[in-house]
């Protein structure tokens, strides 16, 4: 691969990462470790193992058609791309919601600002009007910069964590590697379902993998599109095990506990790495993980602007190029955050807390996540892509990954609701 080329092709498979090192590492991967120990590190490597071919699916689809997977959907029919219509109206305002108020948390612990819903309305104001404004691309050049900054901590405080040892007495495989109660069982469905993030998140792979063609003139090829695609998640995934671990020696078996307002939370999160590095490392990795987390939101705004625009053009106005372009992405920031902001407000003074509306969000997205698996798999045989089509043991995979989503899905439903 050409390097010069190769760099044109770098930047959806960043987001991409941006997009899951948020809620699903610094929250959830986090809070196993505490709650388990090591007892769930095997949901989340078969998680990040099963779920990576739908993910790599988008982003391949994408380089082979010149089109997005929503365009696939379409390909199927139209009933299916309704379906992805109502997955995605469904799950937006929930998952906005959880990471606004994860990001909040991280910008009321850096600032030092007291009150928690100015401080939503304001994060919420800055990310809707870098979108509407179109300032989204200088933004994904500082998020890369920042990124860099939190992969290299974490990855330093995670080796000083490994070398100090773990703090608590209990052993860290001890805990249940299958939890017993229903509080239990909802987090290790949430923890799935957003591990590495959102399956049917993998459509945004597709989109900023067309919209990166836009922005250098430069196709890249297939090989170029998916190393690209393949840093990123390796990235996510090393990241999560980092998360785990510290989670697991610096908390399991210890008074401490994480607390469940935001900027409690986010405190807690960053003396994770003060633990190991020193007291001097505290503005750094606050401001650090903050960035991160904001790069998440406004990734996951961004994300859904895009996919909404996109299926109602197919949908609503017959993929007319003027239409297409209308004023849909701005209606959906606009409403995302008034309704994202609304249910923030809703939750945030309950005993339910940020760690109960992040469990909502992942576990729905663990619940949709079958549907979406099975879709991608269809759109990329070779049927659709031709000689783009997957190899043997990527397909093998995902056929694994389909049973394993559907089987979890059908055990929470039936424990939920059949008692």
């Amino acid at each position: 691969m050409n390097k010069k080329n190769l760099i044109k092709a770098l930047g959806p498979g960043i987001l991409f990462a941006s997009t899951a090192i948020g809620v699903s590492h610094l929250v959830q991967s986090t809070q196993a470790g505490e709650k388990f120990g090591f007892g769930l590190l095997w949901a989340v490597i078969i998680a990040n193992f099963l779920k990576y071919p739908f993910f790599e699916y988008g982003s391949r689809y994408a380089n082979a058609t010149g089109t997005s997977i929503i365009d696939g959907y379409k390909k199927l029919g139209k009933p299916v791309l309704w379906v992805y219509f109502i997955i995605t109206i469904v799950s937006m305002f929930m998952v906005a919601s959880a990471v606004g108020f994860v990001t909040s948390g991280f910008m009321q612990n850096l600032f030092g600002i007291k009150s928690s819903g100015a401080t939503t309305l304001l994060l919420f104001f800055v990310c809707g009007g870098i979108l509407i404004s179109g300032k989204f691309s200088v933004l994904d050049k500082l998020i890369k910069i920042i990124g860099i900054v939190l992969l290299i901590s974490t990855l330093i405080a995670f080796v000083m964590t490994i070398i100090n040892g773990p703090i608590g007495s209990k052993p860290l495989f001890e805990g249940n590697i299958f939890p017993e109660s229903d509080d239990g069982i909802f987090f290790l469905l949430g923890l799935m379902g957003w591990m590495p993030t959102a399956l049917d998140l993998s459509t945004w792979n597709s989109l900023w993998t067309i919209e990166r063609i836009k922005q250098t003139g430069y196709k890249p090829t297939m090989k170029e599109t998916l190393f690209d695609f393949n840093f990123g998640y390796l990235v996510s995934a090393v990241l999560s095990l980092c998360f785990i671990t510290m989670g697991a020696y610096l908390l399991y078996g210890t008074p401490e506990t994480i607390p469940n307002d935001p900027a409690g939370f986010a405190n807690g999160i960053v003396n994770l790495y003060t633990k190991t590095m020193g007291s001097w490392s505290y503005i750094l990795i606050a401001a650090a993980s903050f960035s991160i987390m904001f790069g998440t939101c406004i990734t996951v705004f961004d994300g859904y602007g895009r996919a909404m625009r996109r299926t109602s053009a197919l949908i609503f106005f017959g993929n007319d190029p003027d239409k297409q372009n209308s004023k849909m992405y701005t209606v959906t920031i606009l409403v995302l955050v008034i309704g994202s902001f609304s249910i923030i407000q809703l939750v945030k003074t309950t005993d339910f807390g940020i760690k109960g509306l992040v469990n909502i969000a992942t576990t729905l997205s663990f619940i949709i996540a079958p549907i979406i698996a099975v879709l991608n798999a269809i759109l990329v045989r070779k049927k659709h892509i031709g000689k783009n089509a997957p190899p043997a043991w990527i397909k093998i995979t995902s056929y694994l990954g389909i049973i394993f989503l559907t089987a979890f899905s059908i055990f929470f439903l039936v424990n939920k609701f059949g008692g």
